[in-house]
């Protein structure tokens, strides 16, 4: 491929640039060949001309195409060479803000400044397991890598951290050691990886220090070697240490300090344990104050000082060897200040009670005036005599300063010796892991002996490197079976040979050094004669005699010679040393107890800038004096030899740190001296190396997916190899370009660039295409459109000025119209108004004569009318007149006729006789009368009828007279009107005259009143637009309160839901928080197990031919036991092994909560107390006070009878406690078992533990038993009484006897626990008692039998038997037969005598006992069925255990129910252990228990336990459900990694769980339940507290469940939702460098999205079948699509080649078809959808626009779930796949931190993928009848009998 192809114009070139180190520029020219200059355009737009040189004719370096700028490995990139490199890495660095980059197998780190949140657990929890190229470059990646190829290749490794001060590799090393401690864990419980780590802090505080270049610069080098078990597991670390800068302790330069340890005392020396070093401020002490800068900025050197020590003490240094540690290093800084003066000009002298000095001779232990006199003389030796001279002051200085250099090396070694002895491995180390952190290539304006030291190691480090890059390509070209050539590749080996061969450089310095004269002039003087004119690499400067240049792989460095020899030499005054070897303080001896002797005939010259120490190896017994003069140089070479041997037998993993600038700024990246670090660290060899070879590789399938827009459809066949041979002979003419290996095909530098150019151009002619097509159908649809617009608005104007004109013809015709109209009106309204008033006035005027004629017609009329009625009306007076007179005479004579008549009748009256006769006449008389009577009636008729007729006719003639009248009276109104008229009608016309006058007065005032009336209406108008103004502020102002109220209730409202949320996810997280303990409880008990199996297994080993198993015991409890059982020795040795395993185990969390609880009932009993107390004075008012006292008194009496003897026999039991001990004490041998034994001393506290235990219960059993009996005794008081109505009055009171029942209810449940507290004690102790190495002593079997009867009589006594767990008789016969078999025939027959007497006394105590209960028990039932009724049977039953036996057998109906099944199963205790085997443990789901009932096994055991009840067996309950829940313990721990396991018994737990809470009795858990259901009901027990045991249990099995998916889902998470191309040819396959990624494309086992969803459907479909809830699977799928959002949302955090657009759409479309599974299960409201939100969220901001600020606005406001770290993370991993994406500008993500700044989140990057949603059981009842549930044969169960 010529140059021509290549620089053509736009072609884009690197030039060299002084500042810049490399410039960009475009070619605006296409080059020539023979060319001279190429015409360029720099990216500031200046057009330059770039010369070629003349003899070269060297092109520039051309520039990689954007879509490789920033990628993950250098080595991917086409065109290799320096300024891209140097431009990647500043891409990188500055604008995605990463630090680590490849470099094949190189991995670049540069240095920050910042701290980052990139090494946290989650980070190292990402890379653990993954391949080193499937994650973005990482300090961790190394260590994984390393790691992995540990284990993988049983190799061990190295990883080589190098790099200049500054420049981090203190910091790399530490996270890689952290990463080791974290992934490995140990091997013991010594905790070794938190002592690796600890010694981190150690060594930077004696071996760190600040520098101009470091704050925290190293100033030794290090080889660490982690060791690691077969297991992989670190087990210990030694360290090697190489050139320690000893100068600095006497010398610091400007801005520099000492080392941080001198520090850190001078900052803690207020503290009361340093106030003996005598300190004080760093500024007092010439060791810490030359500099004149003793402070870091944001380090506390006090909290520093508390690390150190922390370290120290973790590390094993004892506080005394710290106090001497703390004391030397004080009195250093001390003898620093010690001043010399001269005496004369060749002695000195050290002033008299110097204080510095007194100080160091007191921390140091010698005496002041040996020190101060041999720190001014020496003494020389010759072969006859010994003579002391002194020395001058210079000298002096000097030999303080080297003795101080001395001390702090010793010390140095000193710690380091002790570090490794505590790190040091206790088992077989199987291999290490070696991290080495070492100094880089240094050179400075004066370099030294150091300088020389650091680069001759240097180029020892660059020639191993350099073989081994070419090593891997050579294995690589071998293993790919391609042709290659031998590379050219720089070789430093003439270099070394240069310093270390014969006649060397360092040959010679050791020869001058032997030399008794010899001085640093002569030594150069050799080497020039040596090498000048011999070596091409070795010049002398033109100016100087004291010096050479050597040119290194690196650069040039010129060293200085002065100081060389003495700096070799490294000696200290011998008799300095022996004053110190006499010290008093034991640490300072053992410095210099193995010191070498060397003398200083000669004195000490002044010292140069550093000095150096190196750290030897180990010194072999009966090793020649020889060894111990070795020069410096000599020694670092060993050194140097045995670490090479070292890394060649390792596999080597290199890290470059390189600093970016020397100002310490964050996130600065100064080219220039990047460069040099880059030339100097060998990064840029790799590259040279990598480019002359074939350095692009690409697997066939790989390269045929990105440049298959290259091939035509014929080309494309089905073999991808023979494809792609056939389309690169077209496209690549040379053939020497690249190579076909077996499975890649490899390019030549540039070749890459080349097709991606074709790639590009072919790509771009096609969106060109395109862009013509889809332009042309834009711009015709576009004319169509502007058409089509034309033609409307024409058609539209057209009408609109058609209607336009029609309007205006409408509007003058109406104009027309209107006027005739108007005109007519106006005529015809002037004529009607003359019309009218001519009509008025005809009208008033003939109006006016007809009211006088008629006026004149009334007049005459009334007036005949007057006299005709005035005629008449004289006429009837005068009639009237007479009439009365004629009437009053006739009257009058009347009258006077009358008076006579009656005045002779009253006198015949008086007389008989006439009354006689009047009697006798009288009858005729009456009859004449009647006659009369009858003749009048008929002439009153007549005359009435004649009356009548007349008053018709004059009725009639009235009326016509009216009628007349009236209208008279109407004609003459009518002329009165009329003439009345007239006369209005005037005075009608003057009225309108005056009131027209008015009229136009007041149309005046109208006027002017209106005139006002429009200036107040202005006014108005103006008012109106005020309160228009306002009304609009008032409608602003409610809408304001409507919205601030609005607002606040919407704050209150989500305030309320926040706080709700706040609530929930509190609850969440203490449920997460309880099922995290019982995780970790989970563990320990697992991890407590092992321990106790190894500890038996390592204490009672089994002899040959004979193993001895523990028969006896049968169970030393579980966690989910409440009391510990010991089964009766027939049962322990037929079933012992099996009862062992199902019972193993003593749990401390059960403990706790058995304390919890008997707390709990403790407060119950109280409050029973209290209401006991209440109903006491109740019955109290109704009894006689004198019988109550007696009988309470009474009562009291015998208490205390009881308490008294209770009292002897605690005592009792604390005297033969007492003699245990002491027995104990006298008698046991030595070995484990003897006193003062852990298994003793934890022996003695159970057994003191259960007495105080004891004691506890047995007062609150008295206390209780004293309030039971008042009670009862006031019951029968109450009973004996005569008024039968306040008796039901106060039973009626009692409430149905229920505190009655509730203080039995309680004292029964304190017994059960009493009982509970003192089994757990007595089988701990049991087993801890077993747990006893061999062999025992006599006296203490049976001083510990004795102690254990008298503890269990104790008991019963206190207790009675029914509620003890544990049988005093099997106890003390399982002990007894315990200690037999450790014992002789004739102790164990006495132990069987002594047992069997406290037996038989138990024995008979407890029968006098249980008689007086039954008795006593009887009498209370009797007093209770009196007064309870029907309801105290039930208590009562639930009070007295054998009374319910009674009960129960005395009903006649029990026969008929044993004939029908009643939904129990019955067993005999002998096949329990049978049940526990067939239904759990050889159980499998796979095979019967597919075709069973979902939960059958849950039923079944339900069942059985519906049984123990039944017959109220508390026993057997107990061991039931024991049995149950270490059964389904142990088969978990068998089969925890089997998913069908673990669904199958989680569904059964659960179901078994539901069972207990459905037919446990309780209301709330009974709703749903049947009536034959509710008849089921358990009856005799309350089994809450195992409710919550099970609970706890289902927990921890889901935990299982969701790690057992987690380890399934997880190897397929990346692959199918990230790396496998699901939408096939949406994303192309970038170029990769030599760390290869994994491929996207899904080759034979590789996993995909199906593979998932087809996992996701296994696990949904098998937790189904196996009828786990519905809530539960809901729980499940939740947690699942969690971990799968999480795992691929960190690695897409992680991986810069996943973050592209196309990859975004890739995601979307799976989690569309993880929404699609969940909608095909009915899924979608559990949750699951929410959880993937962040993956969502990251895939969207990977496709939408990300340029303007509104497009950041968006960002922010989408993505919500996820963090700010995590957008500005995706925003800088960015990376475009073609070259028609655009990367995110820097800007643009200052913008979206500046608008994310206020978000009050978390700074983690990555999602916690190990957290697990807290779990919830909610109840689901069963409507499966139990009596209806058939067992299969094939569950073997035939010894189960239904009930």
């Amino acid at each position: 491929m010529a140059a021509s192809e290549l620089y053509t114009k736009f072609a884009r070139v690197w030039i060299p640039d002084a500042d810049e180190v490399w410039k960009s520029a475009e070619l605006t020219k296409n080059y020539k060949h023979g060319d001279s200059t190429l015409h360029l355009t720099l990216e500031d737009g200046m057009d330059i001309e770039h010369k070629l040189d003349d003899k070269t004719k060297n092109l520039p370096h051309l520039r990689n195409p954007d879509i490789l700028v920033g990628e993950n490995d250098l080595t991917a990139l086409s065109y290799l060479h320096e300024p891209a490199v140097l431009h990647n890495l500043k891409v990188r660095f500055t604008d995605s803000k990463l630090i680590y980059t490849y470099c094949g197998i190189v991995l670049v780190a540069i240095n920050p400044y910042e701290n980052l949140p990139i090494y946290g657990s989650d980070i190292i929890n990402a890379y653990s397991g993954q391949n080193m190229g499937d994650m973005d470059p990482h300090i961790f990646a190394v260590a994984e890598e390393a790691y992995k190829q540990m284990a993988r290749d049983e190799r061990n490794q190295s990883i080589i951290v190098s790099g200049e001060s500054g420049a981090g590799k203190t910091v790399s090393a530490k996270y890689a050691m952290r990463y080791f401690a974290t992934v490995s864990g140990a091997a013991t419980e010594a905790n070794v990886e938190e002592k690796v780590l600890a010694s981190n802090p150690i060594m930077e505080a004696i071996g760190n220090a600040k520098t101009t270049r470091n704050d925290n610069s190293s100033r030794f080098g290090k080889y660490i070697e982690i060791g690691f078990d077969k297991h992989f597991r670190i087990i210990g670390a030694n360290m090697r240490t190489y050139l320690l800068e000893k100068s600095r302790v006497v010398f610091q330069a400007d801005e520099e300090r000492n080392y941080h340890i001198f520090y850190q005392l001078c900052a803690s020396s207020h503290l009361p344990e340093f106030k003996n070093l005598k300190l004080g401020s760093a500024d007092v002490f010439h060791c810490t104050n030359q500099g004149r800068n003793p402070v870091i900025d944001g380090v506390d050197d006090a909290k520093e000082m508390c690390t150190t020590q922390h370290a120290f003490s973790l590390l094993g240094i004892n506080e005394l060897n710290q106090k001497g540690l703390f004391q030397v290093l004080a009195a250093i800084l001390h003898l620093g200040n010690v001043e010399i003066k001269d005496r004369d000009s060749d002695s000195s002298i050290i002033p008299p009670n110097n204080r510095h000095l007194m100080v160091f001779c007191e921390l140091m232990g010698v005496t002041y005036q040996d020190m101060s006199h041999w720190l001014c003389h020496k003494k020389l030796k010759t072969a006859q005599e010994t003579y002391i001279k002194p020395i001058p002051r210079l000298q002096a200085s000097n030999a303080r300063d080297a003795l101080a250099k001395h001390i702090y090396a010793k010390v140095f070694n000193w710690i380091v010796d002790h570090v490794n002895k505590s790190l040091r491995a206790t088992v077989k180390q199987h291999s290490f892991i070696g991290v080495l952190d070492i100094y880089g290539f240094e050179t400075f304006e004066i370099n030294s002996f150091e300088q020389f030291c650091i680069n001759y190691a240097n180029e020892k480090l660059q020639q191993q490197f350099n073989m081994h890059v070419f090593k891997l390509e050579q294995e690589e070209y071998l293993k790919e079976q391609i042709p290659w050539t031998l590379i050219d590749f720089y070789d430093n080996q003439p270099c070394i040979n240069l310093i270390e061969a014969k006649m060397g450089v360092l040959d010679l310095l050791d020869e001058e050094c032997k030399m008794p004269k010899g001085s640093d002039d002569s030594w150069a003087q050799k080497l020039y004669n040596t090498h000048l004119k011999t070596c091409s690499l070795f010049e002398k400067p033109r100016m100087s005699n004291k010096a050479f240049i050597i040119q290194h792989f690196a650069d040039k460095v010129q060293y200085q010679c002065d100081g060389f020899l003495e700096k070799n030499k490294d000696t200290v005054n011998e008799e300095q040393i022996n004053v110190l070897k006499a010290s008093k303080l034991d640490l300072l001896v053992e410095l210099f107890q193995d010191e070498e002797k060397v003398t200083s005939p000669t004195g000490t010259a002044p010292g140069g800038r550093t000095r150096l120490s190196v750290k030897p190896k180990e010194i072999r017994s009966g090793a020649s004096s020889k060894e111990h003069k070795k020069t410096v140089g000599c020694q670092f070479r060993n050194s140097l030899a045995m670490l090479m041997e070292t890394l060649n037998a390792t596999t080597p993993h290199y890290v470059r740190c390189i600093k970016p600038n020397d100002l310490k700024f964050p996130f600065t990246f100064d080219p220039k001296r990047a460069v040099q670090q880059l030339r100097a660290c060998g990064v840029l060899e790799t590259i040279r190396i990598s480019a002359a070879g074939f350095p692009s590789r690409w697997t066939y399938q790989e390269f045929f997916s990105r440049y298959r827009v290259l091939m035509k459809q014929k080309d494309v066949l089905s073999d991808r190899r023979l494809t792609c041979r056939n389309v690169l002979e077209k496209l690549v003419q040379d053939q020497d370009k690249y190579q076909f290996g077996k499975t890649k095909i490899f390019f030549r530098a540039g070749q890459v660039a080349y097709l991606e150019k074709l790639r590009a151009d072919k790509l771009r002619k096609a969106c060109v295409r395109i862009q013509k097509t889809i332009r042309c159908w834009l711009v015709r649809k576009k004319y169509l459109r502007k058409k089509h617009a034309a033609i409307t608005i024409q058609r539209y104007t057209r009408g609109h000025q058609a209607r336009c004109l029609v309007k205006y013809m409408r509007r003058t015709l109406a104009a027309i119209t209107i006027q005739k109209f108007q005109r007519m009106c106006v005529q015809r309204k002037l004529y009607l108004q003359k019309q009218a008033a001519a009509l008025v006035m005809q009208t008033i005027l003939r109006a006016y004569m007809a009211r006088q004629k008629y006026q004149g017609l009334l007049r005459n009329h009334k007036a005949v009318f007057i006299q005709k009625h005035v005629r008449g009306w004289l006429a009837r007076q005068r009639y009237k007149r007479s009439l009365r007179a004629i009437v009053y005479l006739q009257c009058c004579i009347r009258r006077m006729k009358a008076k006579k008549e009656l005045k002779k009748l009253k006198i015949e009256a008086r007389s008989v006789e006439h009354f006689k006769k009047l009697n006798v006449g009288m009858e005729n008389k009456i009859m004449q009368l009647q006659r009369k009577l009858d003749e009048q009636a008929k002439d009153n008729r007549v005359t009435s009828e004649r009356l009548n007729s007349l008053e018709t006719s004059h009725a009639v003639e009235s009326e016509k007279l009216k009628v007349e009248v009236s209208k008279l009276k109407g004609i003459e109104e009518e002329a009165k009107n009329n003439a009345n008229r007239v006369t209005s009608l005037l005075e009608e016309l003057e009225r309108l005259r005056k009131e027209l006058t008015t009229t136009q007065k007041e149309k005046k005032t109208i006027e002017d009143w209106a005139t006002k009336y429009r200036d107040e209406m202005e006014k108005v108008r103006d008012l109106k637009q005020q309160n228009g103004l306002l009304k609009t502020e008032k409608d602003d102002l409610n809408r304001m309160i409507k919205e601030q109220s609005q607002q606040m209730t919407e704050k209150m409202t989500r305030a309320l839901v926040e706080e709700t949320q706040q609530l929930e996810s509190d609850l969440n997280e203490e449920r997460s928080r309880y099922q995290n303990l019982l995780t970790e409880h989970l563990r320990l008990e697992e991890r407590y197990d092992d321990l106790k199996e190894e500890i038996t297994l390592s204490v009672s080993v089994p002899k040959p031919g004979h193993r001895r198993t523990d028969s006896t015991h049968s169970s030393n409890g579980s966690e989910c036991t409440y009391n510990s059982e010991f089964a009766e020795s027939e049962e322990s040795s037929r079933h012992g092994e099996v009862s062992g395993d199902v019972t193993r185990g003593m749990d401390t969390s059960l403990t706790l909560k058995l304390q919890k609880r008997v707390t709990e009932l403790e407060q119950e009993k109280s409050s029973l107390r209290n209401e006991l107390e209440n109903k006491e004075e109740q019955f109290q008012r109704a009894r006689d006070d004198e019988e109550h006292k007696k009988s309470r008194g009474a009562e009291l009496e015998y208490e205390s009878l009881k308490r008294q003897e209770l009292d002897s026999e605690n005592k009792k039991l604390k005297h033969d406690l007492t003699a245990m001990r002491q027995s104990l004490l006298g008698n046991a041998g030595a070995g484990a078992g003897a006193p003062g034994s852990p298994p003793y001393k934890v022996l003695m506290d159970q057994l003191n533990s259960s007495c105080e235990e004891l004691e506890v219960r047995k007062e609150e059993v008295l206390i209780l038993r004293s309030q039971l009996v008042s009670q009862k005794e006031a019951m029968q008081h109450k009973e004996t009484m005569t008024e039968p109505v306040h008796y039901a009055e106060d039973v009626h009171k009692m409430k149905d006897s229920g505190a009655i029942t509730q203080a039995y209810l309680g004292l029964k449940e304190t017994n059960r626990y009493i009982s509970l507290s003192l089994s757990l004690s007595l089988s701990l102790s049991f087993s801890l008692l077993l747990s006893l190495p061999l062999p025992l002593s006599p006296s203490l079997c049976i001083s510990t039998l004795s102690c254990f009867l008298s503890l269990t009589h104790t008991l019963s006594l206190s207790l009675p038997l029914c509620l003890l767990s544990v049988s005093p008789l099997s106890l003390a016969f399982s002990l007894s037969h315990i200690l037999s078999r450790f014992l002789s025939p004739s102790v164990s027959f006495s132990l069987y005598l002594l047992s069997s007497h406290f037996l038989s006394f138990d024995l008979m105590e407890q029968l006098e006992k249980q008689d007086k209960t039954i008795r006593k028990l009887k009498k209370q039932l009797k007093v209770f069925s009196k007064k309870i009724g029907e309801m105290g049977a039930g208590h009562v039953e639930t009070i007295s255990p054998g009374q319910m036996v009674e009960e129960t057998v005395r009903p006649v109906n029990i026969p008929r129910r044993e004939k029908d099944f009643q939904g129990m199963l019955e067993y005999k205790k002998e096949d329990e252990l049978k049940l526990v085997k067939n239904l759990i443990l050889e159980l499998k789901p796979r095979g019967v228990a597919v075709n069973l009932i979902p939960g059958l096994p849950a039923y079944i055991l339900f069942m059985c336990l519906r049984h123990a009840d039944y017959v109220n067996d508390d026993q057997k309950v107990r061991t039931l459900l024991t049995s149950t829940i270490n059964s389904i313990k142990k088969i978990l721990k068998k089969r925890g990694d089997d998913f069908e396991t673990v669904s199958f018994w989680l569904s059964n737990t659960c179901r078994f769980l539901h069972c207990l809470k459905q037919y446990s009795g309780d209301e709330s858990f009974m709703k749903h339940n049947t009536p034959k259901q509710n008849d089921h009901c358990l009856s005799n027990f309350d089994l809450a507290e195992y409710r919550q045991v099970l609970s706890d249990l289902a927990i921890q099995i889901y935990q299982q469940l969701i790690k057992c998916m987690e380890s399934i889902l997880q190897p397929m998470i990346v692959s199918g939702m990230l790396e496998h191309e699901t939408i096939q040819g949406v994303s192309g396959v970038k170029p990769t460098g030599l760390r290869k990624r994994t491929s996207s494309i899904a080759d034979e086992g590789t996993y995909t999205l199906e593979s998932i969803l087809r996992q996701l459907s296994a696990f949904h479909s098998t937790m189904c079948q196996h009828g786990t809830d519905p809530e539960l699977i809901k729980q499940v799928v939740k947690q699942q699509f969690y971990i799968i959002g999480a795992v691929t949302l960190n690695n897409l955090l992680l991986r810069k080649d996943m973050c592209s657009w196309s990859k975004g759409m890739q995601i979307r479309y799976n989690v569309s078809q993880l929404e699609e599974w969940l909608r095909d299960k009915s899924l979608m409201l559990c949750g699951a959808k929410e959880t993937l939100e962040p993956l969502i969220q990251a895939a969207q901001l990977l496709q939408v626009k990300k340029k303007t600020d509104e497009d950041a606005e968006a960002i922010c406001s989408m993505c919500n779930s996820l963090s700010t770290s995590q957008i500005v993370k995706v925003l800088n991993l960015y990376t475009p796949v073609n070259e028609f994406e655009e990367r995110v500008s820097v800007t643009f993500i200052r913008t979206i931190q500046t608008r994310l700044r206020d978000r009050c989140e978390t700074p983690q990057l990555l999602m916690d993928t190990k957290i697990i949603y807290p779990v919830t059981f909610p109840f689901n009842p069963s409507s499966l009848a139990l009596e209806t549930i058939q067992i299969p044969g094939s569950l073997n169960l035939a010894f189960l009998t239904r009930v």
